[in-house]
């Protein structure tokens, strides 16, 4: 019985990068030898034990076989004779191909750390193309190593498998689950820039391929393209460490411009309704949280509104406070903030400014937070006016004073 680290852990601990948690192949026994050592099992498609003190996960080293389309389509070998080089190589990335032995010496048979110096993501054989969410685990190394490359190879063995419909057998929990992972990122354009570049993208988030040669006024979009912004904004969303829902917010928020009619263009009249509409049965193809979906559609619908603050109607900003719930959920409008934030710095040339609608929008917040609503309501007489009348302190508290 032979114990071995291997993968992520080994990659970051080259890369000098903290490591969070460690996982560890056995080699050379069986499911009934690890039970007597006290090793729990845990796994359904393959064993995996619980260590009997750390509660660590060790699994047994083990082949595979491709026998349907899809992430699932596969059946498991695990025996004492499962070489270490042969579950090596069943992995997606040569980076992640690596094992280190309780003697310490590192096995790479596959040349893993000469592709971490050369800051290359390339797959470690063929087989790679039996798993479709390989695809989405590689855009999302590449949206965590932003400085590393993908092997022209590696691209190329992608695009057949989007060719040959290996993503359509994806899942929308697993699509979800990677693209929430890469959204996190702190580059994540890399992530969709890969895909676009392999064809997934197209497949998965059609409506958001589409945003790429969308031209927009240059006098607001210096970028010009839709594309091109869409993915400078989820940038700024993660340089402002915004949270998920933000940042799925900032991804989708222009979607409405991939549908503009091409006569007005480079205008998008509407755009923001467009993009609503565009988000619902994006939301619940891929089975979004409802937190992110939430999100997502208040940016989409008002982040034209959010910047041009100043240019509001005091009853207009009650009207879009009230939209976002903002009484009852502060949090969720900071988010909103955020995103809208994300969306005015993610042009070429405005990085470095500060978004000062946040500040008014907040001043306006605080003004109604500060109404006694209690206090309106016991001054009422008629119960049924009682609504109105705490909406026309609102709205008087957002006209006393500058706003």
């Amino acid at each position: 019985m032979q114990v071995y680290c291997v993968g992520g852990a080994l990659r970051d601990e080259l890369l000098g990068l903290p490591v969070r948690d460690r996982d560890w192949v056995v080699v050379g026994t069986t499911p009934e030898e690890m039970r007597a050592r006290g090793f729990k099992p845990v796994g359904k498609d393959f064993p995996v034990f619980l260590h009997p003190k750390t509660h660590a996960e060790y699994a047994l080293a083990r082949t595979e076989r491709k026998t349907a389309p899809g992430y699932a389509g596969f059946v498991f070998h695990a025996t004492a004779d499962v070489t270490l080089e042969e579950d090596l190589a069943r992995r997606d990335l040569t980076i992640n191909a690596m094992a280190r032995g309780e003697d310490g010496v590192l096995v790479d048979p596959y040349g893993g750390r000469a592709d971490l110096e050369r800051k290359i993501l390339r797959h470690v054989s063929p087989a790679f193309a039996e798993d479709p969410v390989r695809i989405l685990r590689l855009a999302r190394f590449a949206a965590r190593f932003a400085d590393f490359s993908v092997a022209p190879e590696t691209l190329a063995l992608m695009r057949g498998m989007v060719d040959n419909g290996e993503v359509d057998a994806l899942v929308a929990e697993r699509v979800w689950q990677e693209l929430a992972k890469g959204l996190m990122e702190d580059k994540p354009s890399r992530m969709f820039d890969c895909l676009r570049a392999c064809g997934a993208l197209a497949k998965l988030l059609p409506e958001l391929d589409r945003l790429w040669g969308v031209p927009q006024r240059a006098d607001y979009h210096p970028e010009i393209d839709t594309g091109v912004h869409v993915m400078m904004v989820v940038d700024m969303a993660a340089h402002l460490g915004l949270a998920l829902p933000a940042r799925f917010a900032a991804l989708t928020h222009d979607l409405g411009k991939g549908v503009t009619p091409a006569h007005i263009l480079p205008r998008h009249i509407g755009h923001e309704d467009a993009s609503a509409r565009l988000l619902e049965p994006l939301c619940e193809r891929l089975r979004v949280p409802a937190e992110c979906r939430d999100v997502a559609r208040l940016v989409a619908l008002l982040h034209g509104k959010m910047h041009r603050v100043t240019e509001l109607k005091p009853q207009t900003v009650l009207k879009t406070l009230m939209q976002c719930d903002v009484l009852r959920r502060p949090a969720r409008f900071e988010e909103v903030l955020g995103a809208c934030e994300a969306d005015h710095r993610g042009r070429l040339g405005f990085a470095a400014l500060d978004y000062t609608p946040a500040a008014l929008w907040r001043q306006a917040l605080a003004k109604i937070q500060a109404v006694d609503a209690g206090a309106v309501a016991r001054a009422c007489s008629d119960p049924a006016k009682i609504p109105e009348r705490v909406q026309e302190a609102r709205l008087a508290a957002l006209k006393s004073g500058a706003n």
